[in-house]
């Protein structure tokens, strides 16, 4: 599935299903909520925290697909093109970034191999 495709199947779903989009402000709040419980799980699963007790680990995948979805919204409501978006912010790190990393020595476990 392209990202066209997947903010055309949003929109459809919210049309057949969701009455309406829920507002921009509302959205904004409800991807931060998803992308807490994304960094819950990942901290505990990845970091140094722990899962308490008795809780469920949750499911990465699906919280990604929910973080997903609210973004997708979000560019539907506000006439974003995703895939132009992530094409010119691909290029524009691209052109900033594309010899900072591999220059940066923090990121090297041992010396950066020659080029």
């Amino acid at each position: 599935m392209t990202i066209e495709e997947a903010q055309q199947l949003v929109d459809d779903w919210i049309k057949k299903y969701g009455v309406r989009y829920f507002s921009e402000l509302t959205n904004l709040a409800v991807l931060t909520e998803e992308v807490g419980e994304l960094a819950r799980i990942i901290s505990r699963k990845y970091g140094d925290q722990s899962f308490k007790p008795k809780a469920e680990e949750g499911d990465l995948g699906d919280e990604m697909a929910d973080v997903l979805w609210v973004l997708l919204c979000l560019a539907n409501q506000t006439g974003v093109d995703l895939t132009k978006a992530l094409e010119d912010n691909i290029k524009k790190k691209t052109k900033r970034d594309s010899t900072r990393h591999k220059e940066n020595k923090k990121l090297w476990k041992q010396k950066p191999p020659e080029n």
